[in-house]
């Protein structure tokens, strides 16, 4: 897979191996009863499983720090929903083997991953907002800014 221009080496191991996640879900789905229950939680899984990887890739290209953020939010939410199908198929009896298992383990590894960088994510937005309103803030009540304001330096530039 080629590698996304400025990506760093951990998001763009992340990027693939969401992408790993989404092909074995889609192995996963194709090997589900051909029962109408079992086609329906295989599309809602297949759905989510897809979903993890292609947010979370088009968080990577976010025209935005909003954008990104938003984008790594449903990635995570994909993962819980893909967390919450594999445990349905594991519980209802549908399926309980290995590969089923390791999924499960695999969603709630990249849940947690994505759900903890959204919420960094989300964090520093925050600070850097509050940051630049400070420094707003601090440059207002500067000494610098009081004298151009003051009315002494208004009438000098009236002078010819």
């Amino acid at each position: 897979m080629k590698r996304c221009r400025g990506m760093t080496q951990v998001a763009d191991d992340l990027r693939q191996r969401t992408f790993r996640y989404g092909l074995r879900i889609i192995s996963l789905c194709h090997k589900l009863p051909d029962t109408w229950q079992c086609r329906e939680i295989g599309r809602q899984l297949l759905r989510a499983g897809m979903g993890v990887p292609g947010n979370y890739w088009s968080a990577c290209r976010g025209r935005s720090p909003a954008e990104f953020i938003a984008k790594l939010g449903v990635a995570a939410d994909e993962a819980e929903e893909c967390v919450l199908w594999l445990t349905a198929i594991i519980q209802s009896g549908i399926n309980h083997g290995l590969e089923t298992k390791g999924l499960l383990g695999e969603g709630e590894e990249l849940r947690a991953i994505l759900s903890k960088s959204h919420k960094t994510a989300r964090e520093n937005r925050q600070r850097k907002v509050r940051e630049a309103k400070s420094s707003r803030s601090q440059l207002a009540k500067s000494p610098s800014r009081q004298i151009t304001n003051s009315p002494i330096t208004k009438s000098n530039e009236a002078l010819p």
